[in-house]
């Protein structure tokens, strides 16, 4: 079909896509030749029909959206005719076909473009295969119904669908998307594209569409201009990460100096440094500067810079007169850790649940059913009282930077580490129990769908140890985390009087071993994804106990388990990521490892020194992978790829 500047509407698709920043735009007459070409492709590739009418915008966000190397552009529009009808959970796309197949389960329908990562090329070239010959793609489950009848380029996302590829979906807010079928509706597609300011639409979505009760009505209602001038200064979102890193830093130096006039100014830079630290995230969506090193440094900045607070607020605490400021400050770290590392596996649970819909449903309803039913039904009323409720009871990043910034300010470094270990335990036993509930109900395992040892961070004598599968690994280093527990309470309950007996420390590493037993076995259960969370409980504890025990000091002991943190921390955002394990993560020793060190230093008496000589090399290992995870592999595979080239070999394109 002609468009209003006369141009076919194919061609101006072709145009769109090259903006968008396709390398090389192709014509395919058929789903054969399609095939043919996707054979041959490199990189991630675009896929559209000649029927879409979209902002560029829309198009560049589909080949930039960093949520999974496969996505398709979800619409809310009825569908027409053939187009295939798409169910979705937590953004993944679990369901895709006509609308009747979805048995009324459809959230939106097929847009008509997709863009397919490079490991998942072969499928899709077996999709247009056998689309095009009207038949089951080969791989797909024996009950899946032949392509449907309709466009072609939805015969393919349908079978490519029917494969299993794991397809995410890009929804359209605020610009404008459309397939048309005639030159009425072409034209009115092409009036609504029309009527929308695409630049100001853009800037718009580059705040979360659902974010946080503080962040949504006290920073995202002017970041926005903050991220424009960002742009128009040319500033980059790993430069803008830099500065709220660094307005992090200035507050906690300010807390630990005391002060009413200090406390008010660096509760100002903390809210200063939240706001850069939304920014960041909202510059690299509106100008699609996304990286894997980008996601990344966000990640570790975010908890650095957290933890540096805490560390001040714990040396004004101290400064203050109050003995135990370092130790609430470590109590904080340490929570805050383990709260993370469940919610980071919860949130693998829960994709792997989306994406296994039969299996949430199996359990007969119960409980879990209803606990699913009201947080669905919770989520959906966006803006109610029940909905911000249930959004700031869990206690997020911008409540958690809201809290200390007002209570210090006001009260001064105790009473806001005490609000936030308060608030923050309140909102891990509300979670953790509500989740735990699901998670039985759901019974999807996720540890044994990754590498449960480098998750599990287990070192060379936990993979000696015999696995003692019977009793589960969970089961396992919850025990295995109660012989720190125990020897730290007894650290301070004996702090004023007597000394802790000297086997009391090789007693609690047994203990803590005993975790160990759980690395060979099979990580299945239903809540299983604790495992990671009990382990660093258990770890950090018997850091925290040795260090009490040996009488170190508590500013080591916490910059010990920062540097901990740094590391569990590099685990979990590759796991995100996903990447590939670290460098240099051998050399880490793995907790158990690094817990013998620990003992052993403490039974000979040089605990502190102990303490600090492995903290320090911890953190040189840690640098030392970073810089060679993101500057001298990445450098030595781009001259590998050059030479290549000037040898004869095929460049990507």
């Amino acid at each position: 079909m002609p468009t209003r500047s006369g141009e076919h509407l194919a061609d101006r698709l072709a145009d769109q896509l090259r903006r968008a920043g396709a390398h090389e735009v192709r014509h395919a007459a058929g789903l054969d030749e399609l095939a043919d070409l996707v054979d041959a492709a490199t990189r991630p590739v675009l896929v559209t029909g000649a029927d879409l009418v979209a902002h560029t915008a829309v198009l560049r966000h589909l080949a930039t959206s960093p949520v999974g190397p496969t996505v398709a552009l979800v619409l809310t529009d009825p569908p027409g005719d053939g187009h295939t009808a798409v169910r979705e959970e937590r953004g993944q796309v679990v369901g895709a076909g006509p609308a009747q197949a979805l048995d009324g389960g459809a959230t939106g329908v097929f847009g008509g473009a997709l863009r397919v990562g490079v490991g998942d090329l072969p499928s899709l070239a077996a999709a247009a295969r056998a689309a095009a010959a009207g038949v089951v793609p080969v791989g797909a489950p024996s009950a899946a119904a032949p392509p449907p009848a309709g466009p072609a380029v939805d015969r393919l996302f349908a079978g490519l669908a029917g494969l299993g590829v794991l397809t995410f979906a890009q929804r359209v807010r605020l610009l404008v998307a459309h397939r048309v079928g005639d030159p009425a509706g072409l034209a009115a597609a092409e009036a609504a594209v029309a009527a929308v300011d695409e630049d100001r639409a853009e800037l718009k979505l580059s705040v979360k569409e659902r974010d946080d009760f503080f962040t949504t009505f006290f920073v995202s209602t002017w970041s926005p201009y903050v991220t424009k001038a960002s742009a128009k200064l040319g500033l980059g979102p790993t430069a803008v990460t830099m500065i709220s890193v660094a307005f992090a830093v200035a507050a906690a130096v300010l807390f630990g100096t005391g002060g009413r006039l200090a406390l008010v100014a660096g509760a100002v830079l903390l809210y200063l440094g939240f706001v850069l630290d939304c920014v960041d995230g909202q510059l690299a969506r509106y100008t699609r500067h996304f990286s894997a090193w980008g996601g990344w440094l966000d990640t570790m900045a975010d908890r650095a810079k957290e933890y540096v607070v805490y560390a001040g607020l714990g040396y004004g605490a101290t400064q203050a007169g109050f003995r135990y400021g370092w130790a609430l400050a470590i109590a904080a770290i340490t929570l805050q850790t383990v709260r993370h590392m469940t919610d980071t596996w919860y949130g693998v649970l829960h994709d792997e649940a989306a994406r296994r819909p039969k299996a949430v449903g199996t359990a007969g309803g119960g409980i879990g059913d209803k606990l699913n039913a009201a947080s669905n039904r919770v989520q959906a009323d966006t803006g109610s009282v029940s909905y911000w409720l249930k959004r700031t009871v869990v206690f997020p990043i911008g409540e958690r930077w809201a809290l200390i910034a007002i209570t210090v300010a006001l009260f001064g470094p105790l009473v806001s580490l005490y609000a936030v270990l308060a608030w923050g335990v309140l909102a891990f036993a509300y979670t953790g129990a509500l989740r735990t509930l699901r998670a039985r109900w759901m019974r999807v395992p996720v540890l044994d769908t990754v590498d449960a040892t480098l998750h599990r961070d287990d070192g060379p004598l936990a993979r000696l140890l015999p696995a003692l599968r019977p009793v589960g690994p969970l089961a396992l280093a919850v025990v295995a985390a109660l012989g720190p527990a125990a020897l730290l309470v007894a650290a301070l309950l004996t702090r004023d009087g007597a000394e802790v007996p000297r086997w009391a420390v090789p007693v609690a590493l047994l203990v803590l071993l005993v975790a160990g037993l759980g690395a060979g076995a099979t990580h299945a259960g239903p809540l299983d994804w604790l495992v990671p969370a009990a382990l660093r409980a258990g770890e950090f504890l018997f850091a925290i106990a040795v260090g009490v025990v040996g009488d170190v000091p508590a500013w080591l002991i916490f910059g010990y388990v920062f540097v901990l943190t740094l590391h569990h921390y590099d685990l979990t955002a590759r796991l995100e990521k996903r990447q590939s394990a670290p460098p240099l993560h051998g050399g880490t020793l793995g907790w158990d490892g690094r817990s013998v060190l620990l003992a052993l230093a403490a039974i000979v008496g040089f605990a502190g020194i102990g303490m600090a000589t492995l903290g320090t090399y911890l953190l040189v290992v840690f640098v030392g992978s970073v810089a060679l995870a993101w500057v001298v592999l990445p450098a030595r595979a781009a001259r590998a790829s050059v030479g290549l080239v000037g040898a004869g070999g095929r460049s990507p394109g």
